[in-house]
């Protein structure tokens, strides 16, 4: 043997006894599953689950044990808990890798109960509503077990709320629990001295692209209101949505507060200027084709924006330009200007409009509203029959929607309403009035129910004179699958399908996903566009394929009409994007 292995073989003797040594499984009985992960964290013997101990070690380690369990379920109100029966020994065998198994037997004992609470709030505090809250909310309550962790929690709690609400100097004047252990109960007492309000002051931006004063506007309070820190994300929130930055920063700044008023000094970053979008698309209705667009988060020191969009499909071409001056505040204010180019060539209609567009936009009451201008012109032939209309008419609009995750909706709903109003400046007089809706909601973790549904009515005297995208059609991807688009309406006296002046539409669509991405679909669809009263249901059923994509649903649908001359056999739908 070479001196090289003889020294390599002294090595592994050396190590042999460590590699010997065993690792520690604790099995813990007598308690619930929360009472043991408390004693199972708080041993010292835990941190040897993965790691060898030797003999000597363990002998020490579980010395120490009973009272690591006392010391670990008091917090949990069990004062007198103990170790009734307990051992250790070691796995049989000779291998390195034999374990050290610990086995302990609990008894919790009678827990500790809250008796008395005691919350002592000064009125003018405890008459805001999110410190009421939080006083109301505060457990342990009388007769609960005495968690500790609960009582830091709601502790906690109060004092967030305090200085959330501009008192920044409270603090706690009592805070103590009496525990009996004879009797097994406990008096909390909590007084609290919440000091001066206080208040918001002036804001300072630094980083801004903008003129002097354009992005105060977006401040949400009033020098000298009281201090809040909801006005504080307001801000925030509001400067992160008018997408011109990269970076929002605020921070108040109690120390630098004069006569108990706060400054505020706000930091931001410009985002990149110029955005571009591009994409493939494939929709039953409009065949496949390509969108693009740019869109300047700022064209100027005062914030105005611009955003160009362009599609190319098979059967729809559009191009949009908007030019939008906002004007930040609690209502969110922009005035909009925009021009519109359509080409649609459907199975019933073929038009080419150019459209204009001025309104101003707001937030009211939690809904996003709009009112202006449209002057629309073009030509178009729909059943059979060439057409030229020139409009000018008020369009006002108003909706909402709520849902997380936008790309997939497990609970939600959207609303809308449009409408309409042209005059003598027209081609013809006319009034309109569209409203839908959709609700989504999750019946099991796997499974949701969609139901959707659109309304309408037009009343014009010369329903010649309106162009396809102002008449009522019925079917397709987001109507009435089973038919083809806009392919469901009054015929004229060759058959041909020309568009109504009153919708009525709902579906109902039932998901349910076998893999986290993948589902299958049933759904039920009924409806008509007509004049009048001339209302014939028109009903579809089938069955689909879905899969959660980056941008949204994608949706598969096979629709059979039911009971309908004009229509028949399978029909394929196709559609991707979100469900509100």
């Amino acid at each position: 043997m070479t001196a090289c292995a003889r020294r390599i073989l002294l090595v592994l003797l050396l190590l042999l006894p460590a590699l010997a040594q065993a690792s520690v499984q604790v099995q813990i009985s007598g308690v619930g599953k929360v009472l043991a992960a408390a004693v199972r964290a708080n041993l010292a013997l835990t941190p040897y689950a993965d790691r060898a101990v030797s003999e000597p070690q363990m002998r020490r380690l579980y010395a120490s044990v009973p009272d690591e369990v006392r010391k670990a379920l008091e917090p949990y109100g069990y004062f007198g808990a103990r170790l009734v029966a307990g051992s250790y020994k070691r796995a049989t065998g000779k291998t390195a890798d034999e374990n050290w198994t610990v086995t302990l037997h609990i008894a919790a004992g009678t827990p500790v109960r809250v008796t008395a609470l005691q919350l002592d709030m000064p009125a003018d505090a405890l008459q805001l509503p999110a410190v009421r809250r939080a006083v109301r909310a505060f457990v342990p309550r009388t007769g609960a077990i005495l968690d500790q962790a609960l009582y830091t929690r709601s502790k906690q709690a109060v004092m967030a709320a305090l200085q959330a609400d501009g008192f920044l100097d409270a603090r706690a004047t009592q805070h103590e629990i009496a525990v009996n252990t004879a009797t097994h109960r406990a008096v909390i007492k909590l007084a609290w001295a919440p000091g001066p309000r206080y208040k918001l002051g002036a804001v300072t931006f630094t980083g801004s692209q903008f003129v002097p004063g354009f992005l105060q506007r977006f401040v949400p309070w009033r020098v000298g209101e009281f201090y809040s820190q909801d006005a504080l994300l307001q801000l925030q929130q509001r400067l992160t949505g008018a997408d011109y930055f990269a970076m929002v920063e605020v921070n108040p700044e109690p120390r630098q507060a004069r006569d108990l008023v706060v400054p505020v000094a706000v930091t931001v970053a410009p985002a990149k200027r110029t955005v571009y979008s591009a994409g493939a698309l494939y929709g039953t209705d409009t065949g496949a084709g390509i969108e693009a667009g740019v869109r300047r988060r700022w064209l100027n020191r005062y914030g105005h924006k611009a955003a160009l969009d362009t599609l190319l499909a098979q059967r729809l071409k559009t191009a949009a330009l908007i030019y939008t001056i906002p004007r930040p505040g609690q209502d969110n204010k922009a005035f909009n200007f925009g021009a519109n180019w359509l080409d649609s060539n459907t199975a019933t209609s073929r038009s080419r409009t150019l459209g204009l567009v001025a309104n101003e936009s707001r937030e009211w009451r939690g809904f996003s509203s709009s009112f202006g201008l449209d002057a629309l012109s073009g030509d178009y032939v729909v059943g059979g029959e060439n057409g030229n209309s020139t409009l000018l008419y008020a369009e006002a609009s108003l909706g909402k929607k709520k849902g997380a995750n936008p790309v997939y909706v497990r609970n939600g709903w959207a609303v809308s309403a449009v409408g309409r109003a042209g005059g003598p400046l027209s081609t013809t007089a006319f009034t309109q009035l569209a409203l839908d809706g959709t609700w989504i909601h999750s019946l099991a973790p796997r499974d949701r129910i969609i139901l959707r549904g659109d309304a309408g009515a037009t009343w014009v005297q010369d329903f010649n004179a309106l162009p396809p995208q102002l008449r009522f059609f019925a079917g397709g991807d987001r109507s009435i699958r089973g038919y083809g688009y806009q392919t469901v309406g009054p015929r004229n006296a060759q058959g041909l399908v020309i568009g109504g002046r009153n919708l009525l539409v709902a579906s109902a669509t039932y998901e349910h996903y076998f893999l986290p991405k993948w589902g299958v679909a049933l759904f039920a669809d009924g409806g008509d566009a007509f004049n009048g009263s001339a209302f014939r249901m028109h009903q579809a059923i089938g069955f689909g394929l879905r899969w959660i994509s980056p941008v949204g649903p994608v949706r598969v649908d096979f629709g059979f009409p039911i009971g309908d001359r004009h229509a028949h056999g399978l029909s394929l739908h196709i559609s991707i994007g979100p469900d509100l």
